[in-house]
């Protein structure tokens, strides 16, 4: 590597590392009962998990290793464009206007090479045409539910009602079986913990 190459990777690391301190509506809660909001950094690394969790348990899997390196690229952008909550419908509505300006922002710091990687994974993951990129963005819903029931559910205090939820969702449990058998176990925890707003008269 030269002293330039060096430098950019280092740079863009940096940059990177600002992913830790962006907040997402999901909420964890410690060993001790507290909770706080969840960041972006920690929700890659938990659809990572889910990821070679889960892969195993489909047929023809995608290769993990080009899934694992998507999901670590997919919400790269977040430094710059900031966590769009899904329900939020005035917010997703300009989602992919300032997430494209913001790719030319985070990618763009990088040698031509890399930038074009972790570009090409970032837009794969938002095409969700492929095989991998199908398995990984049901990884990142089942993710941010997930999040949702042991969170302790952020649904109620949204005002958001289940059927708001399910447009989202849909699509995961129709990946492959796997993520129909979590998410459908998911919605019934929610369920039991009365998690999701009453519905609109």
């Amino acid at each position: 590597m030269t002293p330039d190459r060096v430098a950019a990777v280092i740079d863009f690391l940096a940059l990177a590392d600002r992913l830790k301190h962006v907040e997402r509506r999901g909420r964890t809660v410690g060993p001790d009962g507290a909770a706080r909001q969840e960041n972006s950094a920690e929700h890659c690394w938990n659809v990572a998990l889910v990821a070679i969790l889960l892969h195993g348990e489909v047929v023809d899997p995608p290769d993990l290793g080009h899934v694992l390196a998507m999901i670590a690229a997919h919400d790269l952008v977040e430094v710059e464009a900031g966590d769009t909550f899904a329900y939020d419908e005035a917010h997703v509505l300009t989602q992919a206007d300032r997430e494209r300006a913001a790719a030319d922002i985070v990618f763009g710091g990088l040698p031509p090479d890399l930038g074009a990687r972790l570009r090409g994974l970032w837009e794969e993951f938002e095409e969700g045409v492929t095989p991998a990129a199908r398995f990984a963005m049901a990884c990142d819903r089942a993710q941010g539910f997930l999040q949702g029931v042991i969170g302790t559910g952020h649904w109620r205090h949204e005002g958001i009602a289940e059927a708001a939820t399910h447009r989202r969702m849909n699509p995961a449990r129709q990946v492959a079986p796997v993520f129909e058998a979590l998410i459908a176990t998911l919605y019934e925890r929610a369920r039991a913990g009365r998690m999701f707003a009453e519905p609109a008269p």
